[in-house]
């Protein structure tokens, strides 16, 4: 069998799942299906949030609407095959499905890290040239950051695809991994993949190295001139505003650095699996949660949009 001009044996694969124990499919398949739903209500709800309510329509919450967009396209990239594969028991994917899986799920991966970035800038902005932050942060600067976000993202995706899959597979085509990531498809290349591997390092050192100095270098100035602050207030709100921004770059940088940057001889495919839940299922789901939760502007929209929902049913029954 070829695969057109990729003269390669090999025109499907086989995802070999999250894990052959068949005793551990339906509550697996029951869990992330749970986790699913609750990261398209989540996100979903966010942006909903965001648009109807006129106080959150501010560069930051821009930026939290396009990053809710993010996971749940992220999370969709992946998560229905994982369900659907819990359930069947032909698990094959063409070349083409693997192709496209892949490109989109490094385009919103590549899109979160710079989104990430393009929110700690915001948050600089905002706490460090306050006067300057309605010219530097207007709508139209918001929408090019965004927009140059996705164009370097299709780059990145392009690249490190197209890095892949110009290699020869040759069989085996059984991929140890619940979808098709970088790694374990460098390990079915009939051909030597050093040069594959390097620009896989190159491309994701950019990609989350770049992004985190830029995050680090922004909430380094902003450590600095909350500390300047007078007002014990100032800086308590000041804080408050990049806590939960704070705290979503740590679990998804702290497990995609675990996962890519790391070396990786010796280690184990079934681990690197389970770190692959957390930031390809467990993490959008987390997002607006840790948006929400810590978050005084969001809790009072939710409030007022609670309040006028109550008022509403109160005026039909009276």
């Amino acid at each position: 069998m070829a695969a057109g001009g990729n003269d390669t044996a090999v025109t499907h694969f086989i995802l070999l799942g999250l894990t052959n124990r068949t005793d551990l499919q339906g509550l697996l398949f029951g869990s992330f299906l749970l986790i699913y739903i609750m990261t398209l209500m989540g996100n979903l709800g966010m942006m909903a949030l965001i648009h109807a309510d006129p106080h959150l329509h501010t560069p930051m919450y821009y930026f939290l609407s396009t990053l809710s967009f993010v996971d749940v396209c992220y999370s969709s990239v992946v998560t229905p095959r994982l369900l659907a594969d819990f359930l069947a028991t032909d698990k094959s994917i063409s070349y083409t499905g693997c192709v496209a899986q892949m490109a989109f799920f490094l385009l919103h991966g590549t899109a979160e890290c710079l989104l990430l970035a393009t929110m700690a800038y915001d948050r600089f902005v905002a706490i460090c040239r306050p006067l300057l932050y309605h010219t530097l942060m207007s709508r139209g600067m918001c929408i090019r950051l965004v927009a140059v976000a996705y164009t370097l993202s299709m780059a990145n995706s392009a690249v490190q695809t197209s890095n892949v899959f110009r290699l020869p597979f040759c069989g085996p085509n059984h991929i140890n991994h619940y979808f098709c990531d970088i790694p374990p498809l460098l390990q079915l290349v009939c051909s030597d993949t050093t040069m594959a591997k390097v620009i896989l390092y190159i491309f994701s050192a950019l990609a989350t190295m770049t992004t985190l100095t830029i995050i680090l270098v922004s909430y380094g100035y902003i450590l600095i001139t909350v500390g300047r602050m007078s007002s014990a207030e100032g800086r308590r709100k000041a804080l408050s505003t990049c806590a939960s921004h704070f705290v979503a770059i740590f679990l998804f940088y702290g497990t995609v650095f675990f996962m890519y940057i790391k070396p990786r001889a010796g280690d184990s495919m079934d681990q690197d699996k389970v770190i692959s839940v957390f930031y390809t299922i467990v993490i959008p789901m987390l997002n607006p949660l840790i948006y929400s939760l810590r978050n005084r502007e969001v809790k009072d929209s939710l409030r007022r949009k609670a309040l006028r929902r109550v008022k509403a049913a109160f005026t039909v029954l009276t």
